[in-house]
């Protein structure tokens, strides 16, 4: 007899845009019929049905006493690190006899920097420009976490890398500065002739339209400044794939460091060569290589490949 892989829990944020919660069930509805042989629900933590504790209900309705929960966010703030635990705990409570494990949020995958990559190119379109004019906007949620914050930080740089673009600034539409305006005012104090306004969204949602509308009233006050909005990420199927590697990260405990933008695992723009070679241990330059100067001898010398 197999035993039933552990079924797949999708938690989202959730909206008050209709557009959005429908565009997060419809990516829950496709991701079950990829995948048939899998138990499949989705709920969000607030403001859309279904709430998170109904997909679980439904889950367990189905026979399902083993799960694995993804959070679909991109960055790990309040939510991923509070409120999905705490509402996993209580359905244990309500549902006894079921287990599950936590997997991480998506983070700033290489698959989704290429799919950033495209609507930056997309907005592009029938623009003469060289990639060294333009400036991006990268524009994260917003958070009263720090490193909520740094998280889009970081997804700006690994986007600058590599890529061509004259710069990746970042801002924040809610919560965090600088916002819209203030991002868009910094690009232009650096020179920014083009600016792409790029939402790090999932889906549509009243905060990405906020941010386009804050881009457009900014743009018509500043005819000297070519600015373009770009699109939210949306269903791509590499968004599709990327939560079954964490499905599966989840369900083998395998949870790793930021081996997703590690250039000795993965080929980032510009550093395909690094990708396999093997690890040197390091010395300080006024180390001779034997002694650290408390006589202490240094083991090591041999090369092992980069494994996290």
């Amino acid at each position: 007899m197999t035993t039933q892989p552990p079924a797949l829990l999708i938690a989202g944020h959730g909206t008050r845009d209709e557009a959005g919660a429908e565009a997060f069930r419809d990516f829950v509805g496709e991701l079950g019929r990829r995948h048939p042989e899998l138990p499949v629900a989705g709920g969000f933590i607030e403001l859309s049905p279904p709430p998170l504790g109904e997909a679980v209900a439904e889950l367990v309705e189905r026979g399902v006493r083993r799960f694995a929960a993804v959070p679909l966010m991109l960055v790990s703030a309040g939510h991923a690190k509070g409120d999905i635990p705490a509402a996993l705990s209580r359905e244990k409570e309500r549902h006894p006899g079921i287990s599950y494990t936590y997997g991480r949020p998506l983070g700033p995958h290489p698959s989704l920097l290429n799919v950033l990559e495209r609507r930056l190119e997309e907005a592009l379109a029938g623009a003469s420009a060289e990639r060294s004019d333009v400036t991006v906007l990268l524009v994260g949620r917003g958070s009263t976490d720090p490193d909520a914050n740094a998280e889009v930080h970081k997804a700006a740089r690994l986007l600058w890398e590599g890529r061509g673009y004259a710069g990746v600034e970042t801002a924040f539409v809610s919560l965090a500065a600088p916002d819209v305006p203030s991002g868009l005012d910094r690009c232009a104090k650096l020179g920014a002739r083009r600016i792409v306004v790029l939402p790090y969204f999932l889906f549509t949602g009243i905060l990405p339209e906020r941010v386009r509308r804050q881009t457009e009233e900014w743009a018509a006050a500043r005819p000297d400044v070519e600015v373009r909005s770009a699109d939210v990420i949306g269903p791509e199927p590499e968004l599709l794939d990327l939560v079954m590697e964490r499905y599966a990260e989840a369900v083998k405990g395998d949870l790793r460091m930021n081996c997703d933008s590690c250039v000795y695992r993965i080929a980032l723009p510009g550093f395909e060569d690094k990708v396999g070679l093997p690890q040197q241990p390091h010395f300080h330059p006024d180390d001779d290589g034997h002694h650290d100067g408390h006589g202490h001898h240094h083991h090591g010398g041999h090369s092992h490949s980069h494994a996290h």
